[in-house]
């Protein structure tokens, strides 16, 4: 007999139709699974056979052959063992199952991993499955109890979660009553409540949290110069605490990416904070970028919709800081390999941080630098131009000094600083309604032309520092951009000299320092 399921498989962060088709015939008993599967799926014949007799059914001494199509597809993963083995009992004319039938199976999604046992595990990527199944016009879904949470966030579906094969096989046979998951409403989470950093804690460094503040209410990257034990890193532990809350929709986007990538935490099923990866600069450049053998998200995509630390910028391979061009440029990275090429969301915040020598301390009030001037430019131009045109706010980081290190003088919090972040974020999102960009870094150029308007005053003000620093055409595109987020948050409507100026001191390191 024959039988035909749904299932889905992915590719990215997106979901397409498989028809999971199951025959059973005459013959020497084989099990062969065709479908351009991968090792995962073939595997899966040794855990539904011993998952059906476990669960108290008779396995089918026959030849059954199981076909995933489109067969031109790459399947990849456990999450179609539940599909197969529903498929094989609902194709045995031998296991008769009171009222059950494999065409009552047909209006479903059934995803799931099946243990020895019959118990069905959580899989991955539910969360963008469902979203691109509801789209293809699906509306009915059996999952894993291990996915429930996640589930519950999708509107206008009908989703059933089992705990085994066998209430699997009996829902769908209609002996057992299962009600559908209940809605779940998304709140956001604060960064400092989910234990992150406050900037309450960092003394001294007022230029540095100027320069963070700006980043936080335009979208802007930055990178930070300067000595060893400075605060750099603390101060970009500091920084998600003071960037506004995610929207539900930024948050489905960041859910989907860390469901593919197997990093969701199935307890809380959403990622309710902005993510805060920091990989470190021994990373492979598949790591950051994604992709593999079976492919995934990268860091650079696991950090969309939030930030990407990069600590001791130059250490990273030049290779790795040269894929950085594209995502930073375009908010997304397509990596193209010979079997498959996926794209990946990879809107995030650059916040990077250096050394200005090897030894640390060039440029130091208090500290002596033992480097030759080679050293120095060999060690700083491991970032390249292109790499530094494409950061905005150049920060230079000097240490503190003892007094203001020990002094009981209270330091403005994190959540002072986001009440003016969020002021700037709702200028910006009343400028772009309407627009796919939320935030003034990711401006289009006739955006920047309509919104960045400048008197005489301001325009010979950037002219005179586009051709003393000898600027690109993206530097000056920046610096408009950054100066169009002081003046929002100083909640002026037009761009004034001093947010230009302010504008230019943070693009002066790279022509101070190569």
């Amino acid at each position: 007999m024959l039988s035909k399921l749904h299932c889905f498989g992915l590719k990215g962060v997106d979901g397409f139709t498989v028809d999971v088709e199951v025959d059973i015939s005459r013959g020497l008993p084989h099990f062969e699974i065709v479908g351009l599967a991968d090792t995962a799926v073939k595997e899966a014949k040794e855990r539904v056979r011993s998952a059906i007799k476990n669960s108290g059914y008779s396995y089918p001494l026959k030849r059954i052959t199981v076909n995933l199509a489109p067969a031109d597809m790459k399947k990849e993963g456990p999450l179609y063992d539940l599909a197969i083995a529903i498929g094989i009992i609902g194709a045995d004319a031998d296991n008769q199952i009171e009222n059950f039938s494999s065409a009552k199976a047909k209006d479903y999604i059934i995803l799931g991993e099946l243990s020895l046992n019959g118990h069905v595990k959580p899989v991955k990527g539910v969360l963008p499955i469902l979203i691109s199944s509801r789209s293809a016009g699906f509306n009915k879904f059996i999952i894993p109890q291990g996915n429930a949470e996640e589930a519950k966030y999708i509107k206008g579906v009908e989703v059933f979660a089992v705990q085994s094969l066998n209430q699997a096989v009996e829902f769908i046979a209609g002996n057992l009553q299962l009600s559908a998951l209940q809605g779940k409403q998304f709140h956001p989470t604060d960064a400092v409540e989910d234990g992150g950093m406050d900037f309450k804690y960092v003394k001294g460094q007022a230029r540095a949290k100027r320069a963070l503040e700006i980043a936080a209410a335009g979208g802007h990257n930055v990178l930070m110069i300067g000595p060893p034990g400075s605060g750099k890193s603390m101060l970009a532990k500091c920084f998600p605490s003071i960037l506004p809350d995610m929207t539900f929709e930024e948050a489905l986007e960041v859910t989907k990416i860390h469901s593919v990538a197997g990093e969701l935490d199935y307890k809380k099923g959403i990622v309710s904070s902005r993510p805060f990866r920091t990989p470190h600069h021994s990373a492979s450049a598949v790591s950051l970028t994604g992709g593999g053998t079976f492919s995934k998200p990268g860091e650079i995509s696991l950090a969309h919709n939030g930030v990407l630390y990069l600590d001791e910028f130059p250490e990273y391979p030049r290779q790795c800081l040269e894929m950085l061009r594209q995502p930073l440029e375009d908010g997304f990275i397509t990596v193209a390999r010979s079997a498959l090429t996926v794209t990946y969301p990879a809107n995030f915040t650059l916040i990077a941080s250096m050394n200005p020598c090897p030894c640390g301390n060039y440029g130091s009030k208090n500290k002596e630098c033992k480097c030759s001037p080679s050293q120095i430019h060999k060690y700083l131009s491991k970032i390249s131009g292109p790499i530094l045109d494409r950061i905005d706010l150049h920060v230079e980081v000097d240490d503190v000094a003892f007094d203001e290190l020990r002094s009981n003088k209270q330091e403005e919090d994190s959540q002072s600083i986001k009440q003016r972040v969020d002021r700037a974020r709702r200028i910006q999102l009343e400028r772009f309604v309407g627009a796919k960009n939320f935030c003034n870094a990711k401006m289009s150029v006739p955006a920047t032309k309509r919104f960045c308007k400048l008197n005489e005053q301001s325009e010979q003000l950037l002219k005179s520092a586009f051709e003393s620093l000898k600027l690109s055409a993206r530097a000056h595109d920046r610096i408009l951009k950054v100066a169009r987020t002081i003046a929002d948050l100083e909640g002026e409507q037009d761009i004034l000299p001093e947010h230009i100026a302010e504008a230019v001191a943070y693009r002066s390191l790279d022509r101070k320092y190569l």
